[in-house]
Order: C-alpha cells, then sequence, then structure tokens
C-alpha cells in the first residue's frame, strides 16, 4: 500500500514538452544565440559551434547542447555554514528563498516605498534567518549607502556575517563575481571545501531574445569552472520579448536555457546547475510584467516541466504581487503562486515578501508568505493512508454518540496531520479577536517581525573568519571611494 498521496500538477502533455524540446534545439542551430563574450565563443567553436564572430551568434548543433544535458548532475544539494545539508535540488523536493534584488522597500504602516539602507538589510536577515519555512535566504535587498559597484558583494557579506542558511545570490559585474568567491571561501576554509559542500548558488540571466551578456556569460564560466552552483533565469516576456503565446514563450525560455546548460557545461562538465527562470506575461494596457499574472504562473509551471523532462534541477520566482502594500490582491496572488509553485514540485521557490513587480521587499508580506509556504507544504505532503485500517477502528471505538477528542488516537495524530500556523494567522472566535484588539493581518504580522528580529541570536563565527570578510569587503569599499563600511 501508498502511504502518501501526494498531489501533483502538470500542464503539458508529454507530446508537447517533447515539441517544445525539439523546437528549441532548432532555434539553437538557426537563428542561433547572440553572445558578447569571447571565452564563451571560443568555447562554442571549439566544441563545433559555427561562430560568426562579427555578428557574435554562435549556431549551437543540437547534439552538442544534447552532450551538455547529459553531463549536468541531475541533483546537487546546497548546504548551512556548518556544512550540513538543507537544501536538495532534484526530484520534487520544494523549498523556498525571499525574492531578491529588491529596490526599495515598504514599511510597516505606509504606502510609500524608499531606498534600503544598510540597517534594513540586516532587519531582514535576522528575520529570514528566524523563520523555519525557509529552507534558504537570498541576497534580497541592494543597498543604497554603499555605490553601485560593490552592492552586490556587500549584500552577500551581509548574509555570511547575520544568516547561517544557503544564500541565493548574484553578481551584477565580472569583477565582484571574484570577489564573492573570495567571500565565500573564507568561509568554508577553501575552495575545494566550498565546491564539495556549496553554500550559496548564483542567479544567470541570460537576455530575451536568446543573447547573453558578457557580464552573464562569464559569471556562468566562473560557476563552472569553481563548482560553485548555477541558476539559470530566463525572462522572456509574452508578447513583448517572446512570442505573445504561453507555449511559444517557454519554447524561447527553452532555448536561452539550454543556450546557457551548453557554455556552462563546456565550461567545466558535471558542475552544478538549476533549470530556472523569471519570465513574465506582459500587460499591454499598462506596459507592466505582472509577476502575479495567472499566465506568468502558467509559464513557470510549463518550463519547470521541461526541465524536469531533460533531468536538471529546477527553480523559479513565484509567491509575488504586484500589490504596492499589503492588500486583498497581494494576498490572493501570493497565495495562488506558492501553491501552484509546491503543486509543480519546484525545487527552489523564490519570491517570498516581493511586491511591485518583483522591485519592492516587506518584511511583514515575508512573514505572511511564510504562513502560506507552511500550508502549500502541508498540501504537498497529501494525505497518509498508512493506518490499516484506515479508519475502522477508531469509528467503531467512538461509537455514534462519542467524542473523538478524548481518544488516544486523536493525541497521536492531530499534531501530524495539521500544521499550526503562528499568531500571524487569526483562527479564534470574533469575541476573543475583539479582546485582542481586533487587529488586521498585517498588524498581526508586524509584530511576528518585531518578536522574531527581537529573539534573534548571532551565529557563532570564528574571529579570524569575520575579520577575513570585513578586511574583503572593505577592500572593495575603498576601490569604490568609501573610507569604511555603514554601520550595522
Amino acid at each position: 500500500m501508498v502511504p502518501q498521496l501526494r498531489p501533483k500538477l502538470e500542464l503539458l502533455t508529454q507530446d508537447a514538452v517533447e515539441r517544445i524540446v525539439d523546437e528549441a534545439y532548432e532555434l539553437l542551430r538557426d537563428p542561433g544565440v547572440r553572445i558578447h563574450s569571447d571565452e564563451a565563443l571560443e568555447l562554442l567553436a571549439d566544441a563545433g559551434a559555427t561562430v560568426d564572430r562579427e555578428s557574435r551568434v554562435a549556431r549551437i548543433p543540437p547534439h552538442l547542447a544534447r552532450q551538455a544535458v547529459e553531463s549536468a548532475p541531475s541533483s546537487f544539494h546546497l548546504y548551512n555554514t556548518a556544512g550540513e545539508p538543507v537544501v536538495h535540488y532534484g526530484g520534487d523536493d520544494v523549498h523556498f528563498d525571499p525574492g531578491s534584488a529588491a529596490i526599495k522597500i515598504l514599511d510597516h504602516g505606509t504606502t510609500r516605498s524608499r531606498p534600503p539602507l544598510t540597517a534594513d538589510f540586516v532587519r531582514y536577515i535576522k528575520l529570514a534567518d528566524m523563520l523555519p519555512q525557509l529552507d534558504a535566504v537570498s541576497t534580497a535587498l541592494v543597498c543604497a549607502d554603499v555605490p553601485k559597484a560593490m552592492a552586490d558583494l556587500y549584500r552577500l557579506y551581509l548574509v555570511l556575517r547575520y544568516s547561517s542558511k544557503p544564500v541565493v545570490t548574484g553578481a551584477f559585474a565580472v569583477e565582484t563575481w571574484a570577489i564573492m568567491k573570495d567571500l565565500l571561501v573564507a568561509v568554508m576554509g577553501s575552495e575545494e571545501a566550498l565546491a564539495a559542500k556549496p553554500i550559496a548558488i548564483f542567479d544567470v540571466c541570460p537576455s530575451p531574445p536568446l543573447l547573453w551578456s558578457d557580464i552573464t556569460c562569464q559569471n556562468l564560466i566562473d560557476c563552472a569552472r569553481h563548482g560553485v552552483p548555477a541558476e539559470l533565469v530566463s525572462m522572456p516576456l509574452a508578447g513583448a520579448t517572446g512570442p505573445a503565446t504561453l507555449v511559444g514563450s517557454v519554447v524561447q525560455h527553452t532555448a536561452e536555457n539550454l543556450s546557457g546548460l551548453t557554455i556552462h557545461q563546456l565550461a567545466k562538465p558535471g558542475s552544478p546547475i538549476v533549470w530556472g527562470g523569471s519570465p513574465s506575461a506582459f500587460d499591454m494596457r499598462t506596459g507592466t510584467t505582472p509577476m502575479g499574472a495567472m499566465e506568468t504562473l502558467m509559464i513557470d509551471m510549463a518550463y519547470t516541466q521541461v526541465g524536469k523532462s531533460l533531468g536538471l534541477p529546477t527553480h523559479a520566482y513565484m509567491g509575488m504581487s504586484d500589490a504596492k502594500i499589503m492588500d486583498v490582491q497581494c494576498g490572493f496572488e501570493s497565495g495562488i503562486g506558492t501553491v501552484l509553485a509546491a503543486l509543480a514540485g519546484i525545487n527552489m521557490v523564490s519570491g517570498a515578501g516581493m511586491l511591485d513587480f518583483e522591485s519592492c521587499f516587506s518584511l511583514e508580506k515575508l512573514v505572511v508568505d511564510c504562513e502560506i509556504i507552511g500550508q502549500a507544504r502541508r498540501l504537498v505532503r497529501g494525505m497518509d493512508v498508512s493506518e490499516e485500517p484506515l479508519a475502522l477502528h477508531i469509528i467503531r471505538q467512538v461509537g455514534h454518540a462519542g467524542n473523538f477528542l478524548a481518544t488516544e488516537h486523536t493525541r497521536r495524530w492531530f499534531r501530524k496531520e495539521l500544521v499550526m500556523p503562528s499568531a500571524v494567522v487569526d483562527r479564534d472566535f470574533r469575541r476573543t479577536w475583539e479582546g485582542k484588539g481586533a487587529k488586521s493581518a498585517a498588524q498581526r504580522a508586524h509584530e511576528r517581525v518585531e518578536e522574531l528580529i527581537g529573539a534573534y541570536e548571532p551565529h557563532p563565527m570564528p574571529a579570524e573568519v569575520l575579520k577575513t570578510l570585513e578586511r574583503i569587503t572593505l577592500q572593495a569599499a575603498k576601490v569604490c571611494g568609501l573610507d569604511g563600511l555603514p554601520p550595522v
């Protein structure tokens, strides 16, 4: 007997998946991919691709991309700073981390967002470290009180100082990737230790349609050669920078990810890489990219199905809202996206805490999203049918007028079967709710934010490691014209 029945959602037939992949392979050959990286063009040319140096277009033969798919690992782990496996990229295992790279933050009780500062990032990372529903953290905010040239490495520095969880991050330049790698090495002790037990994964983003910049291409190659996991983030906009049909954008997404996968595996076969993305529908009325739209979520689930068919780990940006504040729209968009991501079996779901077309972050939304994550996880855990018989004995024992609350069976099962939310979720009678102040979910979320940040305790870090992190970051800051780092 199967002990657990796990629900799963797929949008495409196997025939449709095969047609998408076949057309994507054909796109790699014609029209090919424009690549603004000399090193990547050399790798492709040496492997048998036809490269036009003047146009910088590489025509990649399908067999070359198929070899890359075969050489990429089907699964791997991310570790915490203690060296323990925490995140499993592979199969239908589902994990969650906050959204990334917000340039604004929304304070509780306000309707206007503002640029985040170092103090905001520290509050965020303390909160994220304390939330048990988050398997990993992300470099979620871009601090406005440091120069842009060091913004990527600075936020990784802050994460490593205040959290022991794995981190989803990304570099904004060729030069800063190496500095970020040095920060990770400082924590793990050596490049070999980092490759053996990676604590970070780097997003690498092609530009739609079918283009790789020099920066992202070099980041991809550097990740491969150092054994640091890379996460492909293709992002066609259906009807704008990709076909208007949802399946057409999935074809383009597949081609873009296959091109990156090929470059990555040519740099070092067997290096870990994830089939991810951040595509979107395109709202023709407003010119915006709605991350909470059902069409966006459908593209995400479809490309996930394609990635799984290729035997690759998966990622998606879901569970976000395009609302500007914590309102009804925020709740229903975030809830729908999170549940669908879990049902699709996406290995890493990024997006908790994000508002306003992936540009704004809210600590209160992060807390609410974690309650949604708990419910979504309960859904995909499915129904336990391991008892034999299922209920015959206990129903007979209680009889027609009995009380199930008093039975040993209930004491044994209710904590296993029910997810108990925090006080953010109201399940009181109305009179009890009124007696507690008749607080809204947003108010309760704010109280939870302050409670968790207040309970945060620093993770032990050897003094020499902390000094190394500070030295590397301060050296980068001085190159950018700063005499010191912002106060935390």
